[in-house]
């Protein structure tokens, strides 16, 4: 029996019902705009419960709004932050070889770290075999972000993954069974080649003109009318393209059933405290909270005009001066290597980001006024993990050798795989289970488990079980060691 592939979104203003092709979605995408508080959201969340039991749905969710589909539609959420960069792979290829519906929560990850987890992720969803070409709709919310008109503040590396994994996904991805519904605050910012691919429109309310202008060209309306769209009401879309409507059409979209249970919508009462006991709440025991963080460093004097003078002409005369001395860093790199020894000893510090360690490395270095080369971010990373493993108590022809083997290693499997490889050339009996976890910045034994796998399958250990569960894990080139 054929299944029916209409869906109502909404409704015209005189009460008849506008109707959507899912099928006719499948292979003509879709663009959706509105400003913040348009209604952007509350349709995209309509559009994926209409058709639910219709077609397959992986949605990726910077803002973490659509978990709420897992309870009642049966989506997996998948937690972006819990998965290292392989395994966000391998999920994506499982999604469509089982034919999943799936929620990628990136609300957990800095916006850079979401970037790259949604373009990985997106570019395993292309690459999957012929044989799991499934129809899907994939839905890119913010898709600015993923998606930029122009270079932004992410690093140039990080610009090109998402916009080609992007222009995949709108360009080539029906041949796929993939269908781009992608959603965006700004059609400015959001790169032309991806925003052409969309063959159907819904727009929301809009106030900047560029913003109109160019939502009236993709919905072939006159320039003159594009005040049209800054007059919408909230929740109410302009709508164009073959699954929904050959002429323009104004469309209320209907209710959800899931969703944020308490929403703070317009004025809110003041609470009725009289004025000396709200100073009470505000000025009560204030000392003793501010005594909990150390006060930052006070800032140096500022020079007097004379000294700022007698500078500038001392750096004068310098210049045809014999060069002075070079400065001795010896110091500061030793103190530098003594910080990140601290850092990676702290109860708890190994649980953060990759970017809230460096940040707390730096913050550090700064209050000890410490001036010379610092690490980048790379750098840091790197020694952090070796100062995690233990590495400096073996010699260094040692260090060298393991460091070798781990030149294969991804950037954030490297602390766990230098604990494995330390304990592996001590020949100790087994892995501490607790050092291994706390490398890995989890509590989680299943991401243990599957971090082990994904080094086998790399070919950096070699796992092997036996029938009481106890596991033996090797480093090939290092002495082998037994894993609870």
């Amino acid at each position: 029996m054929r299944v029916t592939a209409q869906i109502t979104i909404g409704h015209e203003s005189s009460g008849k019902p506008v109707e959507f092709d899912i099928e006719e979605l499948l292979a003509t995408r879709l663009l959706v705009q509105g400003n913040s508080g348009s209604g952007k959201s509350h349709l995209i969340r309509r559009l994926l419960e209409e058709s639910a039991g219709m077609v397959q749905q992986v949605v990726i969710d910077p803002e973490g709004d659509f978990p709420s589909l897992a309870e009642e539609f049966g989506h997996v959420v998948i937690d972006g932050s819990a998965y290292s960069p392989g395994e966000i792979e391998a999920l994506a290829r499982r999604i469509r070889e089982h034919r999943a519906s799936v929620v990628l929560d990136l609300d957990g990850l800095e916006v850079e770290q979401q970037i790259r987890c949604a373009a990985q992720f997106l570019t395993a969803l292309f690459d999957a075999p012929r044989e799991h070409w499934y129809p899907a709709l994939v839905v890119v919310d913010e898709a600015q972000m993923f998606a930029p008109a122009a270079a932004g503040e992410m690093a140039e590396d990080t610009r090109r993954m998402t916009l080609s994994a992007m222009t995949n996904l709108m360009c080539r991805g029906r041949k796929r069974g993939l269908a781009g519904i992608v959603a965006t605050q700004r059609l400015a910012k959001l790169a032309k080649n991806v925003a052409a691919e969309a063959s159907n429109f819904l727009m929301g309310r809009t106030f900047l003109d560029i913003d109109m202008v160019r939502a009236a060209d993709l919905l072939g309306m006159e320039r003159r009318q594009a005040e049209r769209i800054r007059e919408l009401e909230r929740g109410h879309f302009l709508a164009l393209g073959p699954a929904i409507t050959r002429v323009p059409l104004a469309v209320k979209i209907g209710p959800v059933k899931t969703g944020h249970a308490v929403r703070s919508e317009g004025l809110m009462a003041l609470p009725d405290t009289a004025p000396e006991d709200m100073a009470a709440l505000l000025t009560t025991d204030l000392a003793s909270e501010v005594a909990k963080a150390p006060p930052p460093p006070a800032p140096p004097p500022a020079p007097r005009v004379e000294e700022v003078a007698d500078s500038i002409a001392g750096a004068e005369e310098r210049q045809v001066d014999t060069p002075a001395e070079p400065v001795d860093t010896s110091a500061i790199a030793t103190r530098i290597a003594e910080i990140i020894g601290e850092l990676a000893k702290e109860e708890g510090i190994a649980f953060q980001s990759a970017s809230a360690q460096y940040q707390t490395f730096l913050t550090r270095c700064r209050r000890e006024r410490l001036i010379g080369p610092m690490p980048d971010m790379r750098a840091f990373r790197r020694r952090f993990a070796i100062a995690g493993a233990g590495l400096g108590e073996l010699d260094e022809a040692l260090q060298a050798r393991i460091m070798d083997l781990a030149k294969a290693v991804e950037e954030d499997l490297l602390g766990p795989f230098l604990v494995i490889a330390k304990a592996a050339h001590a020949g100790e009996t087994q892995v501490d289970e607790a050092e291994l976890a706390r490398a890995y910045g989890t509590s989680s034994p299943g991401r243990i488990r599957r971090l082990l796998d994904h080094l086998e399958r790399q070919g950096l250990v070699v796992v092997r079980e036996d029938f009481g569960g106890d596991r033996t894990v090797m480093v090939p080139g290092l002495e082998g060691v037994q894993a609870d």
